[in-house]
């Protein structure tokens, strides 16, 4: 896609828009959506899909406007011919209340100051007399005032606007009244993407896990009137396990298969230097996931956010901090008889030392799976995953390889391979000076990775979990899982 061919749509929809032509600006906004829809699916970088979700929202919003004046023209279009031609004051009238948008409509009359052309009917300075033969106030700049009633929405009319702002594919923007600008920004910049992306199919192995999952998360969404009274869903999922298992992958296939938004939300995320601002955010974090709805809250590393309270390392801010996320949690929950599926907001949290989390959350996280070190199936599966793009000589056999790597984490055996496909290029490079490195052809760099790779690297990568800290989770698992 080529980035520069958005800016100059968006430049030439802007000029299209402010001269007037607001049909050619509206099928270039609508082109321009959709190659940044579309840009954002292939994007991985965190902090560069924030950045174009921004982008995303404000060329959304500038879109909106522009469909608003073209219905305030279209209603004035329909409207055009007076029930009344001799009623000069009724005919103006009836053309400022059917103006909604709050963009101001494009003027005819006067160009450059001069006089009104010729066949243009002029607002009169005041206003017609009344019955009683009294004048009102001259309106000021074509607006009148409204009966405070009639601007109120009830509850009903703004969740159907929500909907059809969702069926229309428009990216709902949060209004951040009441709250700093800049926390609003800050969690919007963890907010990963629209659909993470990630499949089932992605994550080698860990079968159980992912049934356990789909029966948590992904059900209650595909099946809204099965998992109504006792067996609505779970409030919160808690995934333990040894590092570099996948919990985080686990978490971006839940997002993907519920179409929900992802919040990736970390202990840095939602600490401030400021008396009373931690609270702040929890509590925003979760305004914004019901209003981004469904949403899926991802807290990693949850155990260094709500340890246990109550010890004498505790600070008080800490412990504010935890009482307003169990709160919160408490009263997001899943979707009740009387809620709407789709507003379903699902707390999935990882750690890896989970004997080290508050009781009070532990019994929140309803749901408790552990995630183990993959199978010898499952490390076969992750050899072919993450070798799938390398060109492997004759002689390579995984299955051999993956005895090898008993006790292995799905990271270490992404480490083995990384390790084992640098070998060739190690040893053309080897002995050579600076100047003749850089000489070297790319052809000459495309080498097979062999059986021997494989060999050294097992010999220079170990495994990073212990059989002790093996049998700490197992432990933990068998007394307060939920499986």
């Amino acid at each position: 896609m080529n980035l520069r061919e958005i800016t100059e749509n968006v430049k030439l929809a802007r000029e299209y828009a402010l001269l007037g032509n607001y049909s050619s600006a509206s099928v270039l906004y609508q082109g321009v959506l959709q190659q940044v829809q579309r840009h954002l699916l292939t994007m991985r970088e965190a902090s560069l899909r924030a950045g174009w979700q921004k982008v995303l929202r404000e060329i959304t919003e500038e879109n909106k406007q522009l469909d608003e004046i073209m219905a305030t023209l279209a209603n004035i279009q329909l409207n055009a011919t007076p029930s009344n031609p001799n009623n000069d004051g009724d005919f103006i009238s009836t053309h400022i209340k059917r103006r909604s948008s709050p963009c101001p409509a494009p003027r005819e009359g006067r160009a450059g100051g001069g006089r009104p052309s010729v066949g243009v009917r002029q607002q009169p300075r005041y206003p017609p007399r009344g019955p009683n033969g009294e004048r009102g106030r001259p309106s000021r700049g074509g607006r009148e005032k409204k009966d405070p009633k009639e601007g109120k929405e009830t509850g009903k009319h703004k969740d159907d606007k929500a909907k059809g702002e969702a069926q229309d594919g428009v990216v709902k923007k949060f209004d951040g009244s009441g709250y700093d600008k800049d926390l609003v920004e800050a969690l919007e910049r963890d907010i990963i993407s629209q659909n993470p992306n990630i499949k089932w199919n992605d994550i080698a192995d860990l079968e159980d896990a992912k049934k356990l999952l789909k029966e948590a998360v992904v059900l209650p969404m595909w099946m809204p009137q099965f998992f109504k009274g006792i067996r609505r869903p779970w409030k919160g999922v808690l995934m333990v396990g040894p590092p570099g298992t996948g919990k985080t992958l686990l978490a971006k296939a839940v997002a993907t298969e519920c179409k929900t938004t992802f919040f990736n939300v970390s202990s840095s995320t939602l600490t401030s230097k400021y008396r009373g601002e931690s609270e702040k955010l929890v509590r925003l974090l979760f305004e914004m996931a019901r209003h981004y709805a469904p949403t899926t809250i991802f807290i990693d590393e949850i155990d260094s956010m709500c340890s246990r309270r109550g010890t004498s390392e505790e600070h008080e801010a800490s412990r504010r901090v935890k009482a307003e996320l169990l709160v919160q949690m408490d009263g997001v929950g899943g979707a009740t008889e009387s809620e709407d599926p789709s507003k379903m907001v699902m707390v999935l949290a990882a750690t890896n030392f989970p004997w080290d989390i508050d009781e009070a959350l532990r019994r929140r996280l309803e749901k408790r799976i552990y995630i183990p070190l993959p199978s010898g199936t499952g490390r076969v599966e992750l050899l072919r995953i993450n070798l799938q793009q390398l060109e492997l000589e004759g002689d390579v056999d995984m299955s051999k390889i993956a005895e090898h790597m008993e006790g292995y984490s799905g990271a270490d055996i992404t480490n083995v391979c990384r390790d084992a496909s640098l070998m060739a290029m190690r040893r053309r490079i080897e002995g050579l000076s600076p100047e003749e490195i850089r000489n070297i052809s790319r052809e000459e760099l495309h080498m097979p990775t062999t059986m021997q790779d494989f060999e050294a690297a097992l010999r220079k990568v170990s495994k990073s979990v212990s059989a002790a800290d093996l049998e700490k989770y197992e432990k933990w698992i068998e007394e307060f899982g939920s499986c």
